[in-house]
């Protein structure tokens, strides 16, 4: 199992729950051994993908609801 190793300092919250969700989300695809979310069957039902999705949308956003796109 991968360990979390800190991230730099520096990164606020929102960047730090991301690295940690990346973390999960690649320890994730090793197990299935998958390069990739797009590899694997339930990439549409994915809690694990869900999260780091949001995760991302949030480090992007800071938290701030609406507004932002991509």
């Amino acid at each position: 199992m991968e360990t979390f190793n800190p991230p730099e300092i520096g990164l606020d919250s929102f960047e730090q729950k991301r690295e940690e969700s990346r973390a999960v989300l690649a320890q994730c695809q090793r197990e299935r051994k998958l390069t990739g979310c797009y590899d694997c069957d339930k990439v549409f039902e994915c809690q694990t993908r869900s999260e780091y999705v949001n995760c991302v949308y949030r480090s992007m956003s800071k938290g701030a609801a609406g507004g932002f796109e991509f």
